[in-house]
């Protein structure tokens, strides 16, 4: 059965993430508060996620190599997106996103004061990645280079669990149909499986949210069914995964997500990243 292997330090997994850093992109969320922007949305979610996955990691003896990880942005460039020390790097081991961010910032969360209510508890919040919106969407552009970079992944790791590809993007892209190149990403393999492809679609309707679907969505924006179609059917552990979270979910369920807001789009990333047992 696919996509069982266990991750470990002999046999990592991969993560490799694209974000959509065209103009619009500056634009707000279409559900929600109607003032967060997509660009800054998606970033805060991405480095809560990078420090999640650190916290994964993290034994008593310090980082285990457990996980790669990449980002790749594409807008006016297309190419590697972390700031800092790791900038420039395409895939870096996640030990090394835990000793590299950019800076650490400090923010204010609000958690149970534990008599019913919320109180601003200061916590530092690690920053690895910038938020960008300038020039067009080349899409195509990016998943050919998450092919080659995926490519060298599974060449160098073939018995481990595949990649898994999360593609934040809020539109059209600009450079030609991306299912070939989707198409052609998700042919890669290991021996545990093919390279999964989920895609968080963060339009500016005002429409309901559409989470994990079985079939080819209906709203109002035309690019929706596109990249349902070249999201990856959930293999059974991230299926369960989001089922425990409340998603209804079958045998035909795709890893993707329209018109998600914050929550959504952290819970999305999440459920995402869920792979078999770490050792």
């Amino acid at each position: 059965m696919p996509y069982t292997a266990e991750i470990s330090r002999d046999k990592p997994s991969c993560f490799l993430f694209l974000v959509d850093q065209s103009g619009s992109m500056d634009d707000p969320f279409g559900v929600g508060d109607g003032i967060t922007r997509k660009k800054d949305g998606a970033v805060d979610a991405l480095n809560r996620l990078l420090a999640n996955l650190v916290i994964r990691c993290s034994k008593a003896e310090g980082v285990r190599y457990y996980f790669d990880v990449g980002v790749i942005g594409y807008g006016a460039v297309v190419g590697p997106a972390f700031a800092g020390p790791l900038a420039g790097r395409d895939l870096v081991p996640i030990s090394e996103v835990a000793d590299g961010p950019a800076r650490v910032e400090d923010r204010l969360k609000k958690v149970p004061d534990g008599a019913g209510g919320l109180v601003e508890q200061q916590i530092k919040f690690p920053v690895w990645l910038d938020p960008v919106a300038n020039g067009p969407t080349p899409m195509c552009q990016a998943l050919r280079l998450a092919y080659s970079t995926c490519q060298r992944w599974v060449d160098a790791h073939p018995l481990s669990y595949p990649p898994t590809v999360i593609n934040i993007t809020d539109g059209e892209a600009t450079d030609g149909d991306p299912t070939q190149p989707a198409m052609e990403l998700m042919s890669l393999s290991t021996q545990d499986g093919n390279v999964l492809l989920f895609n968080c679609h963060l339009s500016s309707e005002r429409a309901p949210a559409i989470e994990f679907p079985d079939a080819e969505p209906s709203v109002p924006d035309k690019y929706a069914a596109l990249l349902y179609r070249i999201s990856s059917v959930l293999p059974a552990p991230i299926r369960s995964a989001a089922q425990a979270e409340g998603y209804r979910v079958s045998d035909g369920t795709r890893g993707y997500v329209f018109n998600a807001d914050m929550v959504s789009l952290i819970k999305f990333l999440d459920i995402g990243t869920r792979a078999s047992n770490l050792r």
